[in-house]
């Protein structure tokens, strides 16, 4: 139920399934249920001049993440959209700035924070941005 502009969050529901045998033994076994959407997760690369040069020599990839995001999800979307397992990540957040207005003297304005993820590859490993 949505109240005041709040989202219900997705679950991943759990189905049990149970099997029998010929010994009447029952196995009962975890399946997930309904794909696993984690577009929401990576919002986007982080394209800088420090996060080019970190790539070229360290093969380390910036993305611009969700702010509910962890890095499992990050990990997880990683792997689903590029076809790349990472060997590390590491969250960091992106403080919200208060800048100028342009053209408006006196008037000032936030510049909006977030979350961006450094996802580590290993060395032959490339996550190519067309």
């Amino acid at each position: 139920m949505a109240l005041f502009g709040k989202k219900k969050e997705k679950e991943d529901k759990k189905v049990e399934k149970t099997t029998t045998e010929s010994s009447n033994k029952k196995e009962t076994t975890k399946v997930l249920s309904g794909p696993q959407d984690l577009t929401w997760v990576l919002k986007g690369p982080r394209i800088t001049e420090k996060g080019a040069i970190i790539a070229e020599s360290n093969s380390v990839y910036t993305f611009v993440v969700d702010k509910n995001a962890n890095k499992i999800d990050v990990k997880r979307a990683i792997e689903l959209i590029y076809k790349v397992k990472p060997l590390k990540i590491a969250i960091a957040k992106i403080p919200t700035k208060k800048v100028q207005v342009r053209g408006q003297r006196g008037k000032f304005g936030n510049k909006g924070g977030g979350k961006k993820a450094y996802v580590y590859l290993k060395k032959g490993d490339k996550i190519e941005f067309v």
